[in-house]
């Protein structure tokens, strides 16, 4: 048994049997070693982004991680935008990167580069293996490290030299402590500010935003009075109706302090103190008054169930009813497709157990209002920023759950940055619907523009429009393997989404906006 084999049967043995890959010549150890040990499904990415940008989406729907396999230094890099976006949603992911032989570094060969320092900046841990012997033990801590409270990325980098040489066997994954206890301060002092009198928000976010948890922080809102909100940036939301659905923190800047204004205490549940995707002239980076006070109930990391209990007792709230979404649907709406016109839609046509990555930026911010009241459903969104993630995130979270439906909703510039995933959504017969709202502009960038008061002149909006030439969506699908249809009038769009829920497989729909 060689070092490559010795990982994978030891990634095997500890629960990671999906590797999201794009392998090169000195990973062909490890995908030999794949032929030889059952248990492990690859799935091809033909851009190191979409591999971990799948990598996010399953590790967010299984709390499990997949591995992925990179090649050197410059794979590294190109899969990083999405490791940043998987770092931020706290998604556990065994991030496996192949190094040139131990003993062909020293030569400066053209991919030579620092692996260690490119993965530091995305990877809560990092780790060189030394010799043959030490991969499977390496391999087990990863494992170990990605599976500890919330989610943490582990990077092990694996020369050459220690996939081929021989190795002594499967390694055991350590012991992963269970996430630290609320103390009984945050508590008293969380029960505290609800007993204040005072106006007070109870902020939830990463896991706090499960349908469990979030029906504990119902009551304890219902039974004390306070506001309810969830962060902006949310890796996975569970909401719809029969469920306690809070509305988001804005994202625009003014929109958000008007919401947290009067609010004299903010309870922070798995998340933190919310602050501003961007600095603005003569505008403050912390979206809540000098007024206001953040009282931590349960960091990210710790056992936010636990904690939730824990403060709903102390103020009396087990009994108490909390306010859960009704069902309702909007109706379909006909005439000018806009973005409202397909909001109404999703929301009229989706099923029951629907998966949504939604990376639709500026057109997909009316989605949530036209979707709170849909049956029980999962929200995927962006907590790092960098986009070209909906695409590849739709992916892995299809490769996950196969039983479920998954709507992919992205704009057309964001998603030209990782389009390769709808490839490996033929590829393995993937169940997902793509929307993509071509408005053939970056728009978020227009407003964001006029947001910091730049006086934009032609040179910089053009920089900004996707004309000359115009994109065509359906040919480009096509010409990977998807089924695809433009649509230009909202009974057009009513028509493809309905086909395109009741089929299976991969189909696109290009929302002319």
């Amino acid at each position: 048994m060689n070092g490559a084999e010795s990982l994978v049967r030891t990634l095997v043995e500890g629960g990671v049997d999906v590797c999201f890959t794009n392998p090169g010549t000195s990973e062909m150890h490890f995908c030999a070693a794949l032929d030889r040990v059952d248990g492990m499904r690859c799935v091809l990415g033909l851009f190191e982004g979409v591999v971990t940008g799948a990598a996010d989406g399953y590790g967010r729907m299984m709390d499990s991680p997949a591995a992925t396999l990179l090649h050197t230094g410059p794979g590294l890099g190109n899969g990083v935008a999405n490791l940043h976006n998987a770092k931020k949603a706290k998604t556990p992911i065994v991030n496996i990167v192949g190094e040139h032989a131990t003993y062909h570094i020293a030569h400066e060969a053209p991919l030579t580069a620092d692996i260690e320092a490119i993965a530091w900046p995305v990877s809560d841990w990092v780790k060189t293996s030394k010799d043959a012997a030490s991969v499977a033990v390496d391999g087990a801590q990863a494992i170990a490290e990605a599976r500890k409270a919330p989610g943490r990325i582990a990077s092990l980098i694996l020369p050459a030299d220690t996939a081929w040489n021989e190795a002594e066997g499967v390694a055991t994954m350590p012991d992963v402590p269970p996430p630290a206890s609320a103390t009984e301060g945050q508590v008293r002092d969380c029960a505290d500010a609800l007993r204040s009198g005072e106006p007070v928000m109870i902020l939830v976010g990463h896991r706090a935003l499960r349908s469990d948890a979030l029906e504990i922080a119902g009551r304890i809102a219902a039974k004390t009075g306070a506001e309810m909100r969830t962060e902006f940036a949310a890796a996975r939301s569970e909401r719809g109706a029969g469920r306690v659905t809070p509305e988001r923190i804005p994202y625009v800047v003014d929109q958000a302090l008007a919401v947290t204004s009067e609010i004299r205490h903010m309870i922070l549940v798995g998340c933190k103190t919310p602050v501003a995707f961007f600095a603005y002239p003569g505008k403050p980076s912390v979206l809540i008054p000098d007024t206001c006070q953040p009282h931590l109930l349960a960091a990210a990391d710790e056992d936010v169930m636990g904690a939730l209990e824990w403060l709903a007792d102390e103020v009396g709230a087990g009994d108490a009813e909390p306010v859960r979404e009704e069902l309702s649907r909007p109706d379909l709406q006909s005439g000018k497709l806009t973005i409202d016109t397909i909001a109404a839609a999703i929301g009229h046509l989706l099923p029951e157990g629907c998966i949504i990555s939604d990376e639709a930026i500026t057109s997909g911010r009316m989605l949530h209002p036209f979707t709170k009241g849909c049956p029980p459903h999962d929200w995927l969104f962006g907590t790092g920023g960098s986009i070209g993630r909906a695409l590849p995130e739709a992916t892995g979270a299809a490769v996950a759950c196969p039983d479920r439906k998954v709507l992919c909703i992205s704009g057309d510039g964001s998603a030209m940055y990782t389009i390769q995933a709808l490839w490996t959504q033929a590829r393995e017969n993937l169940d997902v619907v793509t929307v993509i709202y071509n408005n053939r502009t970056y728009a978020i960038l227009h407003g964001e523009l006029r947001n910091v008061g730049a006086n934009p002149g032609p040179k910089a909006h053009d920089m900004f429009d996707l004309d000359r030439p115009n994109l065509d969506w359906v040919q480009m699908a096509n010409g990977m393997g998807v089924e695809a249809v433009r649509v230009e009038t909202a009974e057009d769009f009513n028509r493809a989404l309905q086909a395109a829920f009741a089929g299976s497989g991969p189909f696109l729909i290009e929302a002319m906006v």
